[in-house]
């Protein structure tokens, strides 16, 4: 485990900078002190194939270690386990487990999906989250997965089927443009937008910050208010709508949610989740402040969640 002025020497400069325009000192040494090594493997039971109880039964006859989620009953931490361990088993070849980080299960949570609603999973692929709300609707309803990469499509066709998850149909196509073919479709809509990723950065691996730029925060903070118009367009009056990043800077968050709500009216609701290592959005609009950030650790990467209603 490198220590924290460790970290900070082999991070993008420019990011270990930002991390003080917007946070405390202290809150920084946390964040640092969270990219210091690797994290725990988490899952995710598949309840569409299997249940917590019948998971933790094989867990244990295998001498696998884990502790529970309090926040989630459906989720482990595993103790020593890694993915390439777990993913030689049977429950994992057989898709009863899925293998997912705690922060990238909370949106959906959030969303709340349920039976026979009709779901947008924006920018879905790997399909961690799509197949995660296919479950929580018991197979009940429609979701339609959009993903723009070709080869990340083809992911996500894998993941939906080997889940089992038979409401989710797949499309290859931009997000951008499905706001205006599908207006006020969807009852509910997850937009996990395309970010900068600063929230799995891990200081021992340089290919999780290598290609990170200013240039491409700017890009990428275009690319989501384009994306988070099209949700908009596509969400029905009344509905829900989940905005979430693995990203930790306010240009991709808390300015993306400042500009919709000048631009498109959107309103912020309180996340009722009590979670560990969560802080509220840093914004002097204080609707903006019911956002929360996910600082990353030893257990979660980096995240931020936003709730919004369409009314």
């Amino acid at each position: 485990m490198l220590s924290v002025l460790e970290v900070k020497r082999k991070l993008p400069a420019k990011f270990v900078e930002t991390l003080y325009e917007n946070y405390s000192p202290l809150t920084v040494d946390n964040i640092l002190a969270g990219m210091a090594g690797e994290r725990n493997t988490t899952l995710r039971v598949n309840t569409l194939k299997s249940n917590i109880q019948e998971v933790m039964q094989v867990l244990k006859k295998m001498g696998i270690k884990f502790d529970r989620v309090l926040w989630y009953s459906d989720a482990l931490i595993l103790k020593e386990a890694k993915e390439k361990q777990m993913q030689k088993l049977a429950i994992y070849e057989n898709g009863s487990i899925y293998l997912q980080s705690l922060s990238s299960m909370i949106p959906p949570l959030v969303l709340a999906p349920k039976e026979n609603e009709k779901v947008l999973d924006l920018t879905a692929a790997p399909g961690s989250k799509t197949t995660q709300m296919a479950a929580m609707m018991k197979n009940k309803g429609y979701i339609l997965a959009n993903e723009l990469d070709a080869l990340r499509c083809e992911r996500l066709k894998y993941n939906v089927e080997k889940q089992g998850a038979t409401i989710i149909e797949v499309n290859n196509g931009r997000g951008e443009v499905i706001g205006k073919k599908k207006e006020a479709f969807f009852d509910k809509v997850l937009l996990d937008a395309p970010c900068s990723g600063e929230g799995r950065f891990l200081a021992t691996d340089a290919k999780t910050y290598r290609s990170w730029s200013e240039k491409t925060v700017n890009e990428l903070a275009k690319l989501q208010r384009k994306l988070l118009k099209s949700a908009w367009q596509a969400l029905k009056e009344g509905g829900k709508m989940v905005y979430s990043t693995c990203t930790l800077n306010k240009k991709e968050n808390e300015e993306v949610l400042e500009w919709a709500i000048g631009e498109l009216g959107i309103k912020i609701e309180e996340i009722p989740l009590e979670i560990k290592n969560a802080i509220p959005a840093i914004s002097e609009k204080k609707e903006v402040t019911k956002a929360i950030r996910i600082l990353p650790s030893k257990e979660t990467e980096g995240f931020f969640i936003a709730k919004l209603r369409k009314v």
